[in-house]
């Protein structure tokens, strides 16, 4: 008897073999292609000229098995309907991806590979594939990885899609490791400044906790608790600060937070927890426990890279990038090298989202 409970939500439809005929076709006549999905993250890299390849309607959860925690889904799945779906049996996306508004898809969060605040605590995206299935570059339908962890066929693809833009293929379906939703969860406000709070957190990290989230507003220490009642209970008493809305955290998640708006370039500084941030620009916030900064600057991008490099980490320009910038850390020849090699095996014919991670790729 099946222990998966799959039941496909109305206009689910599996549309791998027409997306496949599409990139087979751009191919032959080398055509770029633009892929989307809910286009919610179009933002997001370099942009991309070419024919789009619509994956929304190539939706639907495929298989779901709540005892295994396991679940695979169609690219085109909304990740809100996916998200839905675990709440019924107490499960959640332990990378918490952002959703970036209703539209937003699962292949497009697995295609970004961006993973939310509860990531220094719970694990990345990455670190939650199991299996992919992509349209490589000459239309074929390839299968990497499975449903299981331990699961060692086939080369380690699948954690390489988690990021890459689709530059490397057009994801059909993913399948992730779930986990189940903490008992209780609440949420604090200390007053503290950005130094003084990052220090807080890291003495905090050292003990056992139930420590879920750690963020700075360039005001105040916003955390989450998540856990058992006791434990939970028994933390915010001995942390003190103002009880606030969980919502908050959402608004964290989603980049629907203040500190996000503006006109301004805003970069992500991805570096040691310990490492005093860079003097480039000016600090607007820091999530995953101080390990990322999130600063504005006009400062010229060769300088920021520069400087996240110096600390020990690397910088993505987020949002604001002039026309034909790099907005990723530049690779070291070698590993561009590397690169470029897994993007000729994969997509010869350089059809598939050119340009969206660096202008060479």
């Amino acid at each position: 008897m099946p222990t998966s409970l799959v039941s496909e939500p109305l206009g689910a439809a599996d549309l791998g073999e027409a997306l496949a005929d599409q990139v087979r076709r751009a191919a032959a006549e080398r055509r770029p292609l633009r892929i989307a999905g809910g286009d919610t993250k179009a933002f997001y890299g370099r942009p991309v000229e070419g024919e789009p390849l619509q994956v929304a309607g190539h939706a639907g959860v495929v298989d779901y098995d709540p005892a295994e925690l396991v679940m695979t889904a169609r690219a085109g799945t909304r990740l809100a309907d996916i998200e839905a779906r675990l709440a019924q049996h107490g499960q959640m996306l332990a990378f918490e991806p952002p959703r970036f508004g209703p539209a937003g898809t699962w292949g497009g969060a697995i295609a970004a590979g961006l993973s939310g605040p509860r990531r220094p605590f719970a694990g990345a995206l990455r670190d939650c594939m199991l299996g992919v299935t992509v349209i490589d570059g000459q239309g074929r339908v390839l299968r990497f990885g499975g449903q299981v962890f331990k699961n060692v066929a086939g080369f380690d693809l699948f954690r390489l899609t988690a990021g890459a833009l689709g530059s490397l293929g057009v994801i059909l379906e993913a399948s992730v490791r779930v986990a189940p939703a903490p008992a209780r969860e609440t949420a604090l406000a200390l007053e503290l400044d950005p130094e003084a709070a990052r220090e807080r957190v890291i003495a905090l990290m050292r003990e056992p906790g139930p420590l879920s989230g750690a963020f700075h507003d360039s005001r105040r220490l916003h955390l989450r608790l998540s856990g058992g009642e006791a434990g939970v209970e028994q933390a915010a008493r001995a942390l003190g600060g103002d009880t606030e809305p969980l919502a908050l955290w959402d608004e964290i998640r989603d980049f629907g937070h203040p500190v996000f708006a503006g006109d301004a370039p805003l970069w992500r500084l991805s570096l040691p927890q310990t490492a005093p941030t860079p003097a480039v620009g000016a600090l607007v916030a820091w999530d995953w426990a101080g390990s990322v900064r999130w600063i504005t600057t006009e400062a010229p991008a060769e300088a920021v890279f520069a400087a996240a490099a110096a600390a020990g980490g690397h910088a993505t320009l987020f949002r604001g990038a002039p026309p034909g910038a790099e907005v990723f850390q530049p690779l070291a020849p070698p590993l561009l090298g590397l690169h470029q090699r897994l993007k000729a095996a994969l997509d010869p014919a350089a059809v598939l989202n050119p340009g969206r991670l660096y202008g060479s790729l």
